[in-house]
């Protein structure tokens, strides 16, 4: 791969590695699936437009941590087989980035959609 390639390259390279994450990672399919559940919840409720940028940050920020934790993972594999204190300790702070912006997102979930779904739902 050159590092003069082309935009359309550039891109079809991105959605490659997005397509092998899904294909590969269960957790990114289970946060690809909760994030779509999350906006179809949001279209039910008629959210507001602002409502819907703090839903949309919080499902692309775990999605963005996970394609990291992804490459993290593969890159250290890929640079050793032997167990090693340092690559034990990138794959940990790349998983915990992913749990950090779960998190993030389950509680802008909450926040967002709890009052107008119990408004929706209570009557």
């Amino acid at each position: 791969m050159s590092r003069n390639q082309s935009e359309p390259a550039s891109f079809r390279h991105a959605l490659a590695g997005i397509a092998h994450a899904l294909r590969t990672e269960p957790h990114m399919r289970f946060h690809l699936a909760a994030s779509a559940v999350v906006l179809l919840v949001a279209a039910w409720l008629g959210l507001p437009r602002g409502d819907w940028m703090w839903l949309m940050a919080a499902c692309t920020a775990v999605l963005c941590a996970e394609l990291v934790n992804t490459a993290v993972e593969r890159a250290v594999d890929h640079a050793s087989l032997q167990r090693s204190e340092l690559a034990k300790a990138a794959k940990d702070t790349a998983a915990g980035a992913v749990l950090i912006a779960s998190v993030f997102a389950a509680s802008v979930g909450l926040i967002v959609l709890l009052p107008p779904l119990w408004e929706r739902i209570a009557g």
